[in-house]
Formats: structure tokens, sequence, C-alpha cells
């Protein structure tokens, strides 16, 4: 490689010529099919790790300080660097990201999340949530103040007790006491289902 030549290469490419990015990946492209040639990537094919060495090129092109005059050096290590970074990556990947992700088999369903829930979990959730409801509504008004303000718009113990001007373990033990008076009524309920 001509030396000089790459930097009036990068000077004219940084100044938008695009004729001379051209030239400048020419120039490199010796380098990056060696590369390529040396380097197994699960999942990567030639092209693949071609790309990404003339990705990192560019962004060499783009960051580079024109008052190092040493561009080949600069692009050259970080085209290398990057790779081995990928091939770090790439082997430390979770096989559950690669084609070992799916195996096909006669259970297949077994093998494979549910993003949808069944019928029985609605039907329970709901059920659930309506008991919920109901037990809220046996609260006083207090209560189920505290009770929403806490739980369901995810607030603390002691903003609520900065909110009504009250000690937080005050606060607390109302809390605690709510609490007792809801699980008390999923216990009665329990018996009369």
């Amino acid at each position: 490689m001509d030396y000089k030549y790459i930097e009036s290469l990068v000077l004219r490419s940084k100044n938008g010529d695009p004729i001379s990015k051209e030239e400048l990946a020419k120039e490199f492209r010796p380098l990056i099919l060696n590369i390529v040639k040396r380097t197994f990537l699960h999942g990567y094919d030639n092209e693949d790790i071609q790309n990404e060495c003339y990705r990192t090129l560019f962004k060499c092109l783009s960051m580079y300080d024109l008052e190092r005059h040493r561009f080949v050096a600069y692009a050259s290590n970080a085209i290398k660097n990057n790779i081995n970074d990928l091939i770090k990556r790439v082997k430390n990947r979770s096989p559950i990201e690669g084609s070992e992700a799916l195996t096909l088999s006669d259970n297949l369903e077994h093998n494979l999340s549910s993003k949808g829930d069944s019928l029985e979990e609605v039907l329970c959730s709901e059920s659930d949530y309506e008991l919920l409801k109901i037990a809220i509504n046996s609260l006083n008004k207090e209560e189920k103040e505290l009770i929403i303000f806490i739980f369901f718009k995810n607030n603390t113990v002691s903003a609520y007790a900065a909110l009504k001007n009250m000690p937080y373990s005050t606060v607390n033990r109302k809390k605690a006491v709510t609490l007792m008076k809801l699980s008390k009524y999923f216990i009665d309920t329990q018996h009369i289902i």
C-alpha cells in the first residue's frame, strides 16, 4: 500500500469525494479479503464478515484525525479488533439465540413457550380480579385510598405518609392492618366457594 496515496484518499473522502471513498475501499480490499478468508463465525457468511470490515473502515474514516498521518495502521488495527470482538461475542452467545433455538420433535408444543394465556388462566385471572375488586370495595374509604395509592399507583408508604402528613410508622401499620383484612376476606371467601 502506498501510504501517502491512502492519506490523500482519506483527505478527499473526508471532504466529501465519493470516488475517493470507493478507491479507499479498493485499497483495503486485499487486507479485508485476507481477514475474511481466515475467519469463521457461526451464523455469518463471508459477505457478512466482509461487510463488518467495510463498516469498520468507514467508521474509522469518519473518526480519523488528519494530523496523525497513520490511517493505514489505524484502520487495519480497528478492523482486526472489531473482528476479534465479533468472534468473542459470537462465541459467548447463548445457544437459544441461534439455530439450536428450535428443536423439532414430536412434542414441539412443549419446547415452545406460549405467548398467550390458556382459557383457564384467563378465566382464573378474571375471577381473581373480580374477587379482588369486591374485597377492596369492602374496605373503608381511607383503607381503599391507601391500597390504591401504594399498590395500583406504585407509590411508597413514605410518599403516602408525606401526602397525609402522618408518621411513617402509622401508615405502615395501617397498611399491614388493611392487608390482613384483605387476606381474611380471601380466606373467608374460599370457604364459601
